[in-house]
């Protein structure tokens, strides 16, 4: 059984194109190492680009949820140096279908609540968000969660979480929603004192009981995670919202409550695509300034993690490309990591959400 990943973009400069704050979602083929345009992400205002949402997959089905909108300016950052940010907008409920094999878009019941930056996770072929922002300017997230049922369009709330959260990672481990780390207050702090943050926690529903469960310190860190993801059974991060690959892999150890790292799983190549090195370690982010990495997600195959990475070469010959490589959990050898070549793009993009990986029937 194949599989294909649809990853989302938007470009940087959107100066660029006409069009080019409108979003679009591209497909990795990894049989192949082959990239392909799928579509445009619709209902996108003209002008404007979609970020902080969330995109999964259900059978055939990719996802759009949520996320808010903003159109890019260009600010100084210094005498020399000017860049684009992003100024929201407004923060969406609107949640949007691809059906992979029509190749057409649908539009789908509205969230309960509009939300961006939230948890976001499937179980038993359901849809389960949780936290986020919900209001434009208010630094707080939000407790409330529900689930959405594909087989009859329809979202039903989902009893709150024990925290306020916001720029969480959902994932589905052991028949339960976990909504890890985050940006987090309980509810029960004092709003006239300084927040009483939980970074470290995670949040686990039992979809069986209709519960939340209020784990302490299974994250660790005090920065929220970039991804995680589940590979027979067991849950894989590579880096933090600040750094999105930390030199190697971690998996979690549920008996000692702790991240380890993975043997063999150092690649120096993620942070310095130019390495040939196959075993070196890296233990920071440090990038040449002659390459900067655009982006990089991560998505489960089998028993391989798929990294998708975009870089763009400085100099003489200035590029931007794309890299793949995959790791096999499964291996106990040096041999674990296997690398494609470079694909070289027409211009720098950025990552507007996860990848989210779809199975060929």
């Amino acid at each position: 059984m194949g599989c294909l990943v649809y990853v989302p973009f938007c470009l940087k400069d959107p100066t660029l194109k006409a069009d080019t704050t409108s979003n679009w979602i591209e497909c990795y083929d990894p049989s192949s190492n082959s990239w392909s345009y799928v579509s445009l992400i619709p209902h996108v205002v003209e002008g404007h680009v979609l970020k902080g949402f969330a995109m999964v997959s259900v059978g055939d089905m990719i996802y759009v949820i949520g996320g808010r909108l903003c159109h890019k300016e260009m600010t100084h950052v210094s005498d020399e140096l000017a860049d684009w940010v992003d100024v929201e907008v407004e923060i969406l409920s609107t949640v949007m279908k691809y059906n992979t094999r029509t190749e057409q878009w649908s539009m789908c019941a509205t969230l309960g609540t509009s939300r961006s930056d939230f948890a976001c996770t499937v179980w038993d072929n359901k849809i389960y968000v949780a936290g986020g922002q919900s209001n434009l300017g208010c630094a707080r997230g939000i407790s409330s969660a529900e689930v959405y049922d594909p087989s009859v369009d329809e979202w039903s709330p989902l009893p709150s979480m024990n925290t306020m959260r916001y720029k969480s990672v959902g994932v589905t481990w052991q028949d339960k929603i976990h909504v890890v780390s985050g940006f987090v207050e309980r509810l029960d702090s004092d709003r006239a004192s300084p927040f009483i943050t939980e970074r470290s926690s995670v949040e686990v529903f039992d979809p069986r009981t209709g519960t939340w469960e209020l784990m302490a310190r299974m994250w660790q860190l005090d920065i929220p995670p970039n991804q995680i993801v589940t590979v027979d059974g067991k849950l894989f991060s590579s880096g933090d919202c600040l750094k999105a690959w930390k030199g190697h892999i971690e998996a979690y150890d549920a008996g000692l409550n702790m991240w380890n790292e993975v043997e063999y799983s150092c690649l120096r190549e993620l942070s310095q695509p130019m390495s040939t090195s196959s075993n070196e370690c890296v233990t920071n982010e440090y990038l040449s300034p002659a390459i900067k990495r655009l982006y990089l997600t991560m998505a489960p195959i089998g028993t391989h993690l798929y990294f998708l990475g975009g870089y763009r070469f400085s100099g003489e010959t200035s590029h931007t490309i794309s890299k793949a490589c995959k790791f096999d959990t499964s291996a106990t050898t040096a041999n674990a990591w296997m690398r494609f070549d470079p694909i070289v793009e027409a211009a720098e993009k950025e990552l507007c959400s996860h990848c989210c990986v779809v199975k060929l029937l």
